[in-house]
């Protein structure tokens, strides 16, 4: 069984409902995962000890959230290469911030990541509830 955590920085509450729902479908698989605001990491060595890591923020103004750019630089130091990983996020009208992190994640962090990054307006609306569930049941054949 794999660990995984998943991190997420939120203004109204959506971006944590989804990735609440992420770890549901990873959960269905069997794994370990530990659902954690943002703020609530305080140095890279928060982040030791899981397979897998899924960072996600709300889009705000066509960025990400100013703590989960701040949390970016954190977990720069981590050594997260070759870790599977994966970006979400909740957004009103543009949407970058999942995108970004995902980048982030590829290009600089070195991770491998899931398909492409999980952009949605809320876990309600569109089939997003199991948009985000299978998000994890991707993450989680990645683990495998």
């Amino acid at each position: 069984m794999a660990k995984t955590l998943i991190v997420y920085a939120t203004r109204t509450g959506s971006t944590q409902k989804i990735g609440e729902i992420v770890a549901e479908g990873l959960r269905f698989s069997g794994h370990e995962v530990n659902v954690v605001n943002v703020k609530d990491i305080k140095s890279e060595a928060d982040l030791n000890g899981y397979d897998a890591y899924v960072f996600g923020s709300a889009t705000y103004h066509g960025e990400m959230m100013q703590k989960m750019k701040t949390f970016l630089f954190l977990a720069e130091k981590a050594d997260l290469a070759n870790k599977v990983g994966g970006s979400f996020g909740a957004f009103g009208w543009s949407g970058e911030a999942p995108d970004r992190i995902y980048d982030t994640m590829k290009n600089i962090f070195q991770m491998e990541m899931v398909g492409n990054s999980l952009r949605l307006k809320t876990s309600e609306l569109g089939g997003g509830i199991s948009m985000a569930q299978d998000y994890g049941r991707q993450l989680a054949k990645k683990l495998e």
